[in-house]
């Protein structure tokens, strides 16, 4: 893993956004946190090292989502993370351009050593 990561985290949950985000401070790397994937949608750069988001979302959907974010930046990586794990799902997030995924619920120790495989 990158010693400083810029890193985004999509998910409606501010329990889960608040805890990946001290989780990531403390260990030296930037964090940008969404509740409102339409925010982060279109109001945003994505000068990301990578991008964790949720699947199920009120506003949009993580596919969905994740369809969008490839047209506009294709060369993002991207992690869905998603309690409704599903051979379906996860081949779709990967057919439409996620590098990796995570069943919740997930220890960060584990979530950062997917990011490591990406990153």
């Amino acid at each position: 893993m990158k010693e400083k990561m810029n890193i985004a985290i999509v998910d409606d949950d501010s329990e889960i956004l608040n805890m990946m985000k001290l989780f990531f401070e403390r260990k030296g790397h930037s964090v940008s946190i969404y509740q409102n994937p339409l925010n982060f949608l279109n109001g945003n750069s994505f000068d990301y090292d990578i991008i964790l988001m949720d699947v199920m979302m009120p506003q949009i959907n993580g596919i969905d989502l994740l369809e969008k974010l490839i047209r506009k930046a294709p060369n993002l990586k991207i992690m869905i993370m998603t309690a409704y794990s599903t051979l379906d799902k996860v081949i779709n997030s990967h057919r439409n351009g996620a590098v990796h995924y995570i069943t919740k619920p997930f220890s960060l120790g584990d979530l950062e050593k997917k990011i490591q495989e990406i990153v």
